[in-house]
Order: structure tokens, then sequence, then C-alpha cells
């Protein structure tokens, strides 16, 4: 075997290259990120919003773009396409081709003369050929790289040697009409395989006139929505009014075997329900419908989004698929014509504007890339794996994620993205840090005597500049104390931006700055890495939020937003003033992984972690490893599950990284990242452990449906998992009725429990297979049989199993031998014998989930399962830093979803591991002991048990004694500033809200009474 390379190429920088990217680069291996695009971000770029939290999409994805362009060990490889790829796994030599730019990027400053001058317009792919860009282009405010490119398709002086206004208007002398295209060579140990989707296009189905301006598809239709859209977010006819009835296509281009797509794109329900959520939110007297064959609300919050936009938001449902639209010959009008769900026969309806909702295909860019890596490809032509190798491709070190293996959302693409970077770095751990380079900052300024503020106000767009008056505000804010500048930015965010105020505080010599604009939570670590970078302490920023806290709750009330955003930046300002430099500490922490739960997830989790040469402890509190799976026989690919747990129960149990206990429990847990300390015991262990990062995968148990359908009240009704065992047996019973949502969809449980259908189906084929004179009835609400897995759906209906839907309602009534069920397309009942009775439960979180999360810190959501960081962009992490999440611990999910995500655990967990050493932060809290006098209530509401009261000796003129003094410690410490709230002497400094800046704060806002 050849020499490992401690690098790794990602081919696609949408969300999914971008996470592996991070993950990569955090555990000390050189990244090349190849997009073929002119910047990074993807699809993910063009969305308004994302479901079900209605987080602004690009506004969430940002500071993940900011990250990778500030990465040293990520290169950027833009406007680039793989070639060719050649080698071993470890050792790859992977043929890049460059496209020219015209535009030479180390002189380019993104000036944008040159665009004024460009006198070419072209559709701008960006926003979906709903308005125009110029030939040399940016593709949106936020791109990264912030470099401009010539479109040689389109410029005069590239097409006909005609104009060169650009080259005439650049400053710089940053054009360069002799660029041409090169091909390099780089040398990686793995490659991993995102490049994500491309969107059906609906031209091929002719009915549904996509050529007819108020048909628009559902990527035009977000672009409509966005402030940074053609219409600045407002929905748009062709004749420029605005629509007043809107309806929604579901399913055009997936779940259609006549066209080849067998599929489900699994993200079309939600994004349909998400705009019509948003569309109304900007008119509420707008009228929505949402034709569909199931509504997909598979996913954590999903099921509770629907809900609220059926219940609350008014959004109609209708479970019909319209054939297509019908434009009217004599007013160019549209309407649907489609079967009424009550039986009453066809009906017609006109709309204002149709959104087709079109389906996540593979790009014809994606299948050359498998080809070129030797990959196989499966019947729908995404990448093959396997359920319980969800990841890895048939060619060795070449891996896989994203919607190139198969539709999937946001939050499964960046677990499955994590999950990869772990599979990558598990290969080359033995050449982490060999190719990376440290970063390194400016040294730190003085202070100064002279207080000196500035302040940026951030559009966002049209979300702050649209309600707030920011030209009003910025004057405003250059006549508060101690500013001696203040300017404006469209997105403060934006690399350009950021280079801005770096610029700024050097420019100005600034020593405390105030950026007002959006949530710190997302953008507050951004920002200080900028004055970092400026030689500046990144604890004398302060962040004022006019977005969430006043443009976004005044929308209708401008005049008060912008009163409001003064009185927030003149307090943040006030504070800002009194600000300290703090610093960090760094300190030795503990490599060890605690991973609690032995099912498939926690199993995978701890292999990947210790195949990184990482030590980790795996607590199983039942006698066997397995989880959940044990009580399954088979998967839906047609293997048993032993065929999956034996191999992994094999290598987890040999693996001398791995101690495992089972029948095992932690029952004590403190300390922090880095530093955790927790006590087990089981059936052969009672001992303290130590370790410095926790995955938690506890999992689920399936309902006990008691109380639904009869259960528990006659023998020949049984639940998923006792059939399952049954059918290796043998089922006698021609007549079998399976029911879904049994217990689930509820008031008690209002989520969907995501796999029931899935594993229903594959049932229902096994129970026919076996017979085929065997009656199989599967009564439903919607079906769920998400992505790949629709196929699945297809066969049993192939196979002659019967689909009936139920409404929640109009449940079926069952009695020990039949079932009532009223169907609305015939309008009627039915009576169906049945032998046999399945109930597809959901599943449910475990008890222990009650006990683990205070004793980690970590919040449970209302179905009791763990609560992640954030539900799009971290959704294995926790918010107590060091403490993962993997598999249904989660929420409810399958078994290549668990497998996926336990690797992403355990990519983002190696994260920290692999570092050298960790830092505290600076804000910690402080004692005096001069003031403290030891009454100990300081270390009652630490919920982090940071402070300590420790003997010290005290000698006064007179006397020694000793006495007991608080002492916090910093690497536990998180600054919440409890202790000092608390403190009845004043002992206790929160070293970043010291009485001072919060009293600032007070009289600043009386300023403004």
């Amino acid at each position: 075997m050849s020499k490992l390379v401690g690098a790794v190429a990602i081919a696609g920088g949408g969300i999914a290259g971008i996470q592996s990217a991070i993950d990569l680069a955090s555990s000390q291996l050189k990244v090349y990120l190849i997009e073929s695009s002119t910047t990074i971000g993807g699809k993910m770029a063009q969305l308004d919003k994302t479901f079900p939290t209605l987080d602004c999409s690009m506004c969430t994805l940002s500071p993940k773009l900011a990250e990778v362009a500030r990465h040293p060990n990520i290169e950027l490889m833009t406007y680039s396409e793989i070639t060719g790829i050649t080698g071993e796994p470890g050792n790859f030599t992977v043929t890049v081709k460059k496209k020219a730019t015209y535009v030479d990027p180390d002189k380019c400053t993104a000036c944008e003369l040159c665009v004024s001058k460009c006198p070419v317009k072209v559709p701008d792919e960006y926003n979906e050929g709903q308005d125009n860009r110029k030939a040399i282009y940016l593709a949106f405010p936020q791109a990264v790289p912030r470099i401009y490119t010539i479109d040689a398709d389109h410029c005069l002086y590239l097409t006909k040697g005609k104009c060169g206004n650009c080259q005439k208007a650049c400053e710089n002398d940053a054009i360069n009409f002799e660029d041409t295209d090169k091909e390099v060579e780089i040398n990686v140990g793995s490659v991993i395989l995102n490049t994500g989707f491309e969107p059906y296009d609906a031209s091929n189905l002719e009915q549904y006139r996509i050529d007819h301006p108020n048909v628009v598809s559902s990527l035009e239709f977000e672009r409509q929505l966005s402030s940074s859209g053609p219409f600045e977010g407002h929905v748009t006819l062709a004749d420029g009014s605005h629509p007043k009835r809107i309806a929604w296509i579901q399913c055009v281009g997936s779940r259609s075997p006549e066209i080849g797509r067998n599929t489900c794109s699994s993200v079309c329900c939600m994004y349909a329900t998400k705009e019509a959520m948003v569309a109304m939110e900007h008119d509420p007297d707008l009228e929505t419908t949402i034709f569909n064959i199931d509504v997909r609300a598979f996913g954590k919050g999903f099921e509770e989004f629907y809900q609220k936009a059926k219940k609350e938001k008014g959004i109609r449902f209708v479970h019909s698929r319209p054939s297509g639209v019908e434009v009217d010959p004599v007013t160019d009008n549209i309407s649907l014509k489609y079967e009424a769900e009550d039986g009453s026969g066809i009906k017609r309806e006109e709309f204002d504007m149709i959104v087709l909702s079109i389906g996540l295909t593979p790009s014809e860019s994606s299948k050359n890339l498998a080809l070129i890596a030797g990959v196989e490809m499966d019947d729908n032509d995404f990448v093959k794996t396997k359920i319980d190798s969800p990841l890895e491709t048939s060619k060795p070190g070449i891996f896989v994620c994203g919607a190139m293996q198969a539709p999937k959302d946001i939050p499964d693409t960046v677990a499955d993205a994590s999950g990869a970077a772990s599979k990558a770095s598990s290969l080359l751990s033995g050449e982490r840090g060999t190719l990376v380079t440290e970063k390194k900052y400016p040294p730190e300024k003085e202070m100064g005597d002279e207080t000196r503020t500035g302040v940026v106000v951030c559009r966002c767009g049209i979300n702050i500049g649209n309600i707030v008056d920011v030209p009003d505000v910025v004057e405003y804010a250059k006549t508060l104390p101690h500013v001696v500048f203040a300017k404006e930015e469209v997105y403060a965010c934006s690399t350009d931006s950021l280079e801005g105020i770096a610029n700024l505080v050097k420019e100005h010599n600034l020593n405390h700055m105030v950026v007002a604009s959006c949530t710190p939570r997302t953008h507050e670590p951004l920002f200080r890495e900028t004055l970092m970078e400026a030689g500046l302490n990144p604890y004398l920023f302060e962040l004022a939020n006019i977005r969430e806290h006043c443009s976004w709750v005044h929308q209708n009330n401008k005049e008060g937003a912008t009163k409001k955003a003064k009185d927030i930046i003149r307090m943040s300002v006030s504070r800002a003033n009194l600000l300290n430099p703090l610093y960090q500490e760094k300190i030795e922490f503990n490599k060890d992984g605690l991973v609690i739960g032995g099912g498939i997830a926690g199993m995978t989790a701890a292999l990947d972690i210790a195949e990184k040469d990482f030590k980790v402890t795996l607590l199983e509190k039942e006698s066997d490893l397995g989880g959940m799976l044990l009580k399954f026989t088979h998967l839906q690919d047609g293997r048993t599950t032993k065929e999956v747990l034996e191999p992994i129960i094999q290598k987890v149990e040999s693996n001398p990284n791995i101690t495992v206990h089972k029948e095992t429990e932690l029952t004590e847990q403190e300390g922090s990242m880095g530093n955790f300390k927790g006590h087990i015991k089981g059936a052969n262990v009672d001992e303290d452990i130590e370790f410095g990062v926790a995955i938690i995968a506890t999992g689920a148990n399936e309902l006990e449906p008691e109380g639904y359908f009869s259960y528990g009240e006659y023998s020949n009704i049984i639940t998923e998992s006792q059939l399952e065992q049954r059918l290796d047996e043998g089922v006698d019973a021609k007549n079998v009725v399976i029911i879904q949502c049994a217990g689930g969809r509820n008031d008690e449980r209002p989520y969907c429990s995501r796999a029931c259908c899935t594993v229903a189906v594959k049932n229902a084929i096994r129970l026919k297979e076996s017979d085929p004179d065997r009656n199989i009835t599967i009564l439903y609400r919607d079906i769920r049989t998400f992505g790949v897995w629709e196929e699945l759906y297809t066969k049993a209906r192939e196979l002659g199993v019967v689909f009936m839907r139920y409404t929640e309602d109009n449940e079926p009534v069952v009695s020990e031998k039949s079932v009532r069920v009223f169907d609305h397309l015939m309008n009627m009942d039915f009576e169906i014998n049945y032998d046999l009775m399945v109930l597809s439960a959901p599943m449910v979180a475990p008890e222990t989930n009650e006990l683990i999360a205070p004793m980690f810190k970590v919040t449970l959501d209302a179905n009791r399962f763990f609560l992640e960081a954030h539900i799009k962009l971290r959704p294995v992490e926790c918010a107590t830093d060091g403490v993962f999440l993997a598999g249904t611990s989660q929420a409810p999910k399958l078994v290549d979803e668990s497998v996926s995500q336990a690797s992403a655990a355990a990519s983002r967990a190696c994260t920290i591991l692999s570092r050298d050493f960790l830092e505290t932060i600076g804000n910690v809290s402080v004692v005096d002991p001069e003031l403290c006098i030891g009454c100990g209530r300081c270390t009652l509401v630490c919920p982090y048990k940071a402070p300590e009261l420790k003997e010290v000796t005290v000698e006064t003129e007179e006397i020694v004694y000793i006495t007991k003094k608080s002492e916090i410690n910093p690497a536990v410490c998180k600054g919440c500033g409890c202790c000092a709230a608390e403190c009845p002497t004043g002992a206790i400094t929160a070293r970043h809200f010291t009485t001072p800046q919060i009293m600032a704060v007070i009289k600043a806002y009386g300023e403004g009474i």
C-alpha cells in the first residue's frame, strides 16, 4: 500500500461539502473543496426560509461560508470540476479542470465598477431567470469567494472581439481576457462525493404548462419570496400585480414511474408547506391550497409544522393530484381539475398562480463524476450504498453523502456530510496534522487612553432595511458617546464586509466595535473572529440584534421599528464602551470518549472514534448489544438484521480501543468538555470514569399501543415488531389488516415516527410473497415511504396489497374479527374481516433520557427526545459543548439514517479530541477573596458546578484563621453569571457582564423613555 496522504478532496461545495470540509479541516486534515459553479453554498443559498423553524436560510448559511473562506486548511477550487481519479485508498491522484474566469483573483476587490460598465444582460441563474445579471457577475452578494467571473458565452469581447468595458473600468488591472482553462493534479488520501441534486425540469411535462408566466417552479417561487430575490420578497404575477389565490401541485418529477422518476424527493411536501406559510406572512389574506398524494411530514418537527399550517394558518391540503394545468384560451386564466376527496366527483378551481413542487433528481454532472470515480449507481442514478454503510461507495476510500446518495433534507445532508468526513478521517487518522497550516493572528493592539467605538448597521438585504430607516439610524449612531465612525452594510456577514470591518478597525484606530444586525447565536463568533484578524481583542465586540428583536417583530410599524433600533444601538454602545479585553486559557484535556447506548448508532459511533485511535467506553444498559434492532428480523433490502448486527458487534467487542460495559448505566456526571467525570454502575463494574466528549445514543422504544384500536383486548392484534418475530416462524392468517399511526400523530404524541410506514410496507411485502393469496389491507393517514423507499410502496401495490386512507377525525373501529373504515373517495363505510391485525406504533423516548439530560445539562424536546443545538445545521450537537447525539435518541429514524448520524456525531466529537489543547472562554466569573464570606450560595445555583468552596488561611494584623472561600474553575465556567447575581456581598464578577456595564445599558434605555 502506498504512503497515506493527509488530505481529502471534496466534490461539491453545497452545504454537504461545506460541512465535510469544516469537520475534516478541524480534525487536522488538508481539504480541497471543489465546486463547479463560481461560489460555494449550493441550493441552500437560493432558499428564503427553512422549515420547520422558518429561519432565514442565508443567515444560517453565511457564517459557514465565511468559516470555509477563512480556514487555513481548506483550499477552495471553485469554477472547477474533477476530470480524473486514480490511485488507491489513502493515496489518490485527482485531476481537476479549473475553468477560466478571466478575472485575476489576486487583484479583484469586488468593487463592482466592471458591472456598471458591462452592457450585456443575461438571465440570472441565482434568481432562476426571473431577472438579469451582467456578463461579468458575482452569483449573489454573500458569495464565497467574492471574486467576479466573466461569462465567456455572453461576453462581447470574448465572443465578438468587441467592448472590453470591464477591462477599461477596472482600476486594479484584474481583467485578463487571455485567461485559459487549466488542469491541475492534487494528491489526496480520500475523496468525498456530494455534488447534490438537480431540480427536475418541469418543461418535460407539458401538461403542467410551465411555459405560462403564472405557473412557476417551487425554486422560482422560493426566489420570489426571498428579500434578495427579483421582487424583493413580494410574490408577483406576470402583470406586476400580486396573487390572491395560489395552488401548489406536489410530486412534479417525483413518484412518477411513467417518466422514470420512481423515488419520492423527501422534501417537497415540507417546502411547499413552508412556502405557503411564508407567502401568507407577506399577505395574510392570501388563499393557499396544496394538492398532494400524501403529506410526507416525517422529520423532526415536521408533523407539528404541518398541523400548524393546516389548523392555525388555514392552508388547505387537498389529497388529490391534478393531471395538469388548464389555460383558458380567451382569458389566459389558469385552473386545476381534480377529483374531490369527498367522493363528489371532478371539480375545477381557478388560481392566480400555480407552483409546481419539483423533485430532486441526480444531475448529469453527478452521473459523470460517479463514472470517473468508478463507483456503482443504483437504478435511480443515485450512488449505490448499503443500509448499514450508507456513506461508503463500492470503491474503498471514496465516500458519498447528501442528495447524491438519495433525496434528502438539509439536516440529513449535514449529518451525512459529517459522517462521510468521519469515514475519511478514520482512513487517514495516522496522517493528521501532516499537511495543515496553523492560523495566526496579528499582535493584539494596545487599547490606548481614548475610547474609540465603531458602529456598523446591517441592512440584511431588506430584512432590516425595508423596515428600519438604516441611514437615519447610522446618522444617529454617529452622535452617541465615543462613536468615532458609523456606516451601513447591505450584508455585514459577507466576506467583503467582514474584511471591511477589519479595515475600519485599523483605519480609524477603533478599540470597541458594535455591529447592529441579527442574532448573536449564529453571528457573534463570526464578528469576533474578524476583530481578532484586525488585531483587536474579540471581547471588545457587541452585537445589537435589530432584526429578530426589531424589524421582524415590528414589520407594520416602520417608524416605531426605527426608534427601537436606535434604542437598541444606544444601549449596545453604552455597554461596548465599557468592555475590557478578556483572555482565554489553554488547558490540557482528556482525549477519551464515552458513548451511552449500544444499539446500531452507539456501536457505529464508538467504532468511528476508536478507528481514529482514541479510546472510548461504550455503555449498554441491557445484557446484549444491538438495541431496538434486536426486536426486528429483516431490513428493507431483504437482509436479516443478524447479517448487519453480528459483524458490527464482533468489531466493537474485538477493538482494543473500545471498552464495553453491558448491563451498565451512567449514574453520575459532572464537569465540562474535555474534562467530564462520571460514575458507572453495572453487573460487573462500579467505578469512576473520565472522558473528554460524550455521545448520547440511548435509542428509542416501540410504543405498546394500549387503548388504540383494541390492542390488548384481542390476542390477534399485535405490533410490527411482534409480527416480524412471527414472520420468521410462519404466519397462519389469510386476512391481515395493518393500521398506521397507532398511538402517533395525536395530541399525546404529535410527531410522526418516520419509520413506521416503511416498516409496514416491508412487512406487507413479506406477507404477500410468502403467500400470494393472502389478503392484506393497510389503513393509513399518509403513506410516508420517503426517498428511495417509495419503490417498496410501488412493489406492495403491484403485489396486490390494498391501501385505504382514513382521517384523524374518523378513525377505524376495530372489533375482534373485523374493522370498519370510512373510505372518502368511495364516500362509504367498509367492513373488513381479518385474522390478524398489526398496529404500526410509534417510537417513543426511553425513560432514561429524563435521567441523562440533567447530568449533561442538555435539553429534551416536547416529545422527550434530546434537543439538538440547531435543527438544520447542528443536528448531532447539543447546546452543551462536547455532548453529541446519535440515532433515535434525537428523533425516530431508519437504520441507515441512524448509522449516518452516528458517524456524524463521532466526526464532530473527534474535531475536539484531535486538538492539541482546549481553550477556556474569556468571559468567566471571578471571585474577590476579600469580599467572599464563604456562604456557598454560588455553589448551589451554578448549573455547571464551577464554583467550589476551599479552605484558605487568612492572616490579619491580630489573628490567623482558616476559613472557606469560593474559587471558580475557569475550565468549567460558562460565564452565565448566575453566581454573580446570587452573591450577597458582590464578591463575584461576571467579567463580560459587570455591574457598571449592566447599569450603563439600563441608563441608556432610560434615555429613550
